[in-house]
């Protein structure tokens, strides 16, 4: 599918809908992408990337194949109320939080392929992590998105029951690595660098310690040992970091988002 013409509609200009129709322009070159916001101002710089805007929702939706809804919860049957009377046989993608595929059908009078999506502001640079579930109904749809998304980095099917957690994982982890990279930052001026070198370690650390994991597929503990000799400098920074509570407090950080998000 990847290999043919796609026509794509984003309906949702912010910075999730931009980061996949910049992601998708660079990783899938054959497929013509549409935003559509409101404001347009803000998002006519895309036009340099061959991306096309409109304010208007319905802007050659009919020509779409795949129309993805990165909008707000609340603006949802607005937007639908809008759009169905011009749409059918289309594949209808949800990266809207906490809306299930079974509501989506539902509000879609089931005459559309749903499939629900959770992707991150990465798939800019085509490094996301983007959760799918679909129903039995549209494997079809489901299996042609996910083929699409790996294009932006990994595209990993899960049962839609932890698509909330997938959010706190993938979307909110973009700030908790981000955080983690700042601090490193910051220890590294402190020891000597100026902000700017201090980043870039920091930040291809980080990429090249990821780049591991995904590579070799192993828990991160054994690549630890690799760098971790006995009476090291890095054995003495590992346990300070746990005597000041590191992995508790992430994990502590990363279950109040998911206590959070069930309350949306």
């Amino acid at each position: 599918m990847v290999n043919s013409k796609i026509n794509i509609h984003i309906i949702g200009g912010g910075n999730l809908g931009v980061s996949l129709a910049i992601g998708l322009s660079k990783f899938s070159s054959s497929s013509q992408i549409t935003v559509t916001r409101r404001n347009i101002q803000q998002i006519q710089y895309l036009e340099k990337l061959n991306i096309r805007v409109s304010s208007d929702n319905n802007f050659e939706i009919d020509q779409a194949d795949i129309i993805i809804l990165t909008v707000k919860p609340y603006q949802v049957d607005t937007v639908l109320n809008e759009i169905l009377p011009h749409i059918s046989n289309k594949i209808l993608v949800s990266a809207v939080t906490g809306l299930s595929v079974d509501a989506l059908e539902k509000k879609t009078n089931h005459k559309l392929s749903i499939v629900r999506i959770m992707p991150s502001i990465a798939a800019q640079f085509g490094e996301s992590a983007t959760c799918i579930s679909f129903s039995e109904g549209s494997h079809d749809a489901g299996m042609k998105v996910s083929e699409l998304f790996d294009l932006l980095g990994t595209a990993l099917i899960i049962e839609e029951k932890l698509m909330d957690a997938a959010t706190i994982m993938a979307s909110c982890g973009t700030a908790y690595a981000l955080r983690y990279i700042r601090a490193a930052m910051q220890a590294g001026i402190e020891i000597g660098f100026d902000s700017q070198t201090a980043l870039a370690i920091a930040s291809q650390t980080v990429k090249g310690a990821a780049r591991m994991t995904l590579d070799e597929k192993i828990h991160p503990e054994q690549l630890i040992d690799r760098v971790t000799t006995p009476k090291g400098c890095t054995i003495v920074g590992l346990n300070e970091m746990e005597h000041q509570g590191f992995s508790s407090s992430l994990i502590k950080g990363i279950k109040t988002s998911f206590d959070k998000i069930k309350e949306i």
